[in-house]
């Protein structure tokens, strides 16, 4: 069993065996799934296009726009 305390603030120091079996990284998200009483811990995996804005703002995903920013 890991264990890790909570300070004043409710906050906790992830452990580095927990950090590892994650694959976790500075900057990760952190999702928290509440069932039953129990957490389950998970690191929030990016979806494909997140950093795309063509993807956000489907109305720019021309093929002018794209090339209009390709150089961006």
């Amino acid at each position: 069993m890991i264990k890790s305390r909570l300070n004043r603030k409710c906050q906790t120091t992830i452990p580095m065996a927990v950090c590892v079996a994650l694959g976790l990284e500075p900057g990760d998200e952190l999702r928290y799934v509440i069932e039953n009483g129990r957490v389950r811990l998970g690191r929030v995996r990016a979806a494909s296009g997140d950093d795309d804005l063509f993807a956000t703002f489907p109305e720019w995903g021309s093929e002018a726009d794209q090339q209009a920013y390709a150089a961006l």
